[in-house]
């Protein structure tokens, strides 16, 4: 090899080494972020991470842990009613979009530009890839893996498949997970027994649980209540 060989070697050897190195780390990457989901498609999550989140807040908040009330069910032990009923308050169009509701960001972003509060627009979906796989912090860099992990759930999970893990994780209440052990808590009744009323009642708490409550429902929850009843009405019954 001539002097100038090595030296051009030499030049290019560092970048070389980086890419090759950051080619291993996205490969790495997709292979960590895929292996969950494609678990999770058969069987239970044993926990989510903003359960997790939970229990770190008691630990630097109050400094006292508290158990969380999580029980998981599969779909046959759910009724109909729940999942007409989030679907109904919190992703009309579910059924029809593939992870992201479009016109509900670009009615966001509209509102915003025109001095509004800038309104969240996520779908089913990307609250399961949020509560799921990721903490509840804000940042450009955690909503890209939000993104990337609803393409994964949307790919290669059924929706029937992403809502059931919707209602086993989404929060009812302080420490309290899952439509089940919601259902046994408020009404005293299994998930499977869940009437219309009981199930939009709960799906009214979903946008704040630890404030919005369904032992207490205060006015407003019950104005959002009657609400999601008309909508359930208005939606018919859910897809096959």
């Amino acid at each position: 090899m001539t002097l100038k060989s090595r030296l051009m070697s030499a030049v290019l050897s560092p970048p070389m080494r980086l890419l090759k190195w950051l080619r291993s780390l996205v490969l790495a990457g997709v292979i960590l972020s895929l292996l969950p989901v494609l678990v999770f498609r058969w069987l239970p999550p044993p926990t989510s991470m903003f359960m997790a989140y939970r229990h770190g807040e008691d630990l630097f908040g109050s400094g006292k842990f508290h158990t969380i009330d999580y029980r998981w069910t599969d779909a046959r032990s759910i009724s109909p009613n729940a999942y007409a009923a989030v679907v109904a308050a919190e992703d009309q169009q579910f059924f029809d979009h593939f992870g992201f509701d479009v016109k509900s960001i670009q009615s966001s972003l509209e509102n915003y530009q025109d001095g509004g509060r800038l309104r969240g627009a996520s779908t089913i979906s990307q609250q399961v890839a949020k509560n799921l796989f990721l903490t509840p912090s804000k940042s450009f860099l955690r909503k890209g893996v939000e993104a990337w992990f609803t393409l994964l759930l949307e790919i290669f999970w059924s929706k029937q498949r992403i809502l059931t893990v919707y209602l086993n994780i989404a929060e009812f209440g302080d420490h309290l997970f899952g439509v089940e052990a919601a259902s046994q808590r408020y009404f005293g009744v299994p998930a499977k027994a869940l009437s219309r009323q009981q199930a939009a009642l709960l799906a009214a708490t979903l946008p704040n649980p630890k404030l919005l409550r369904a032992a207490k429902p205060s006015s407003y929850v019950l104005r959002r209540q009657a609400w999601i009843l008309r909508q359930m009405r208005n939606l018919g019954g859910l897809p096959n």
